[in-house]
């Protein structure tokens, strides 16, 4: 809404004080909260740079010794959507405790990397488990939330890729890729055999509601 849309507005109603609704990204975050990394992408397609914010809580008893007598920050991290608007930003959706914290216990490898991405409109968020292999779950903007609408998983032994999954939730339709080639030592000796299937789904997933993505089971699919 235009300022001067907003002071007409105003006028009628009769408001005497109409302040415009330029908020920072500050303003949405919230309390005991900090900002952790930001990330820019246009993502209702109207060619304004919006943002996501992956926030991270502030709370003193999640500062906890690891296996190692490290001292480590174990709170959560969540994820807040902002679109851009002529005055600033406005809400699009936010989840404030939806990803583990960077110093999760990750056995004898280190934690899973997250890390967002904006393509075509869409939300994309990486996870990254080194040689283990790499989660990316898409999300695209509907019905004022984030609908997941595609998961892509690959395992992995060193650089060796030995499953790949792929589900596009709009279509129904799931892709597996397996390996064939157990001889396979490098990236790019894997031989793979692809087979697709169906899958049941009644309704999409909104990003707001997702409480753990550590926890989200897409082998159900």
């Amino acid at each position: 809404m235009s300022k001067y849309l907003q002071l007409i507005i105003c006028f009628v109603l009769g408001i005497t004080t109409c302040e415009a609704q330029n908020k920072t990204i500050s303003d949405f975050l919230p309390e005991e909260h900090m900002l952790f990394k930001k990330y820019n992408g246009d993502l209702n397609k109207d060619g304004k740079e919006d943002c996501i914010i992956i926030t991270k809580k502030v709370n003193e008893d999640n500062i906890v010794m690891n296996h190692y007598d490290e001292k480590v920050d174990r709170n959560r991290r969540g994820i807040i959507v902002l679109f851009k608007n002529e005055d600033g930003y406005e809400l699009a959706t936010k989840n404030y405790d939806c990803f583990s914290s960077e110093n999760e216990d990750g056995g004898v490898y280190y934690p899973p990397e997250l890390w967002i991405e904006t393509k075509r409109g869409n939300l994309i968020v990486h996870y990254a488990h080194g040689r283990y292999g790499v989660w990316r779950y898409t999300f695209r903007y509907n019905k004022n939330d984030f609908e997941l609408i595609g998961y892509d998983q690959s395992d992995n032994r060193g650089s060796v890729t030995l499953r790949k999954t792929s589900i596009n939730f709009i279509t129904k339709r799931k892709q597996i890729k397996e390996n064939t080639n157990n001889n396979a030592t490098t990236d790019g000796e894997e031989v793979f055999k692809e087979t697709w299937g169906s899958i049941e789904i009644k309704k999409l997933i909104t990003l707001s509601e997702i409480k753990d993505f550590d926890e989200l089971d897409m082998s159900i699919y």
